[in-house]
């Protein structure tokens, strides 16, 4: 299992609640999508779950670890994954997921006394999933724990907020992030790494969808628009060029958050009016990136939206 770096805080707030003789049932690992919250519940849970004398599997195939998942998203789909070939998912993780993993988590965990279920992520649950892991969560079996990943905790359930322990995870340092680029993605140069951790805003995974999926141009595009503008509406050409005629959802949510970090960047500089036009402009692409997961977005109208967002910092220009 691939590991990021960092999270020491977040390590030692774990390993010491696990030495306690009163481990909170249910945690919440909050903070910006790319972090590698999804990963440090996996191996959280697979260092909660060991036990002296009792062999062991990775978390993605251990009986003890549950994570529900987001199922194929028609019958066709489903025949692509029986095939072995990639499919499309639902948008959501839907109610039956979370009814199957209630259903084992009436029987003994498997190889020890301990099972873990992690939501990766709970913002994705279903309205009536969320009520289902609600009941899980007010009346937890012996030796249940859960890790619910959530990039916009706000968003979840105030009844299930309220029933967790947060586990708050801060952006990288650029020294973390270069030696994930250095381990994860080698064939990324020098610059390649040096743009990806300055558009990354601290998050690694951003930083390894930049070198990935070569959003060097795209970043140059979107830097163009936030200094010159786009009265013309060439660069959001060139911008549309650089995403792709038929980008997948990936693709587009990387494009947003890539937008959100170079506005991010932004906001120390200027006037008092410039720093809240920026704040609302972040505002705006947060919204945007919500709903990319969520609905069928046209890819040019999605395009002409980041670039007129991104065009908008740019008028009028200080001083001008």
């Amino acid at each position: 299992m691939t590991q990021l770096s960092g999270h020491d805080a977040a390590w030692r707030a774990w390993r010491e609640a696990m030495a306690s003789s009163r481990m909170h049932h249910a945690w919440i690992l909050a903070g910006s999508k790319g972090l590698g919250k999804g990963l440090f519940a996996r191996a959280a849970a697979a260092e909660l779950v060991a036990e002296p004398g009792v062999p062991q599997l990775p978390a993605d195939r251990h009986p003890d670890i549950l994570i529900p998942e987001h199922p194929p998203e028609s019958k066709e789909e489903a025949k692509k994954r029986e095939d072995g070939a990639e499919y499309r998912r639902k948008r959501a993780i839907p109610i039956d997921e979370i009814r199957t993993v209630q259903q084992r988590l009436t029987t003994r965990p498997t190889l020890g006394s301990r099972r873990v279920v992690i939501i990766d992520p709970a913002d994705d649950l279903e309205k009536n999933a969320a009520n289902a892991l609600l009941k899980s969560l007010e009346e937890p079996p012996q030796g249940t724990y859960f890790l619910l990943v959530a990039h916009r905790p706000g968003r979840l359930l105030p009844t299930i907020r309220s029933r967790c322990r947060v586990l708050r995870f801060d952006p990288l340092a650029p020294n973390e992030i270069e030696a994930v680029l250095r381990d994860q993605a080698p064939q990324a140069d020098a610059a390649a790494r040096a743009a990806a951790i300055a558009a990354a805003d601290g998050s690694p995974g951003a930083a390894l969808d930049f070198v990935t999926q070569d959003l060097g141009k795209l970043h140059g595009a979107m830097l163009r628009l936030v200094a010159e503008g786009d009265e013309h509406f060439a660069l959001r050409g060139a911008l549309a060029d650089e995403i792709g005629v038929r980008p997948d959802r990936e693709r587009q949510q990387a494009a947003v958050d890539l937008a959100r970090a170079v506005v991010a960047a932004e906001l120390p500089t200027g006037s008092r009016d410039r720093q809240d036009r920026v704040i609302a402009v972040h505002g705006e692409l947060t919204r945007l990136g919500g709903q990319v997961t969520t609905y069928n977005f046209d890819p040019g109208l999605l395009v002409m939206e980041i670039g007129a967002l991104l065009a908008s910092l740019a008028m009028p220009r200080e001083g001008g």
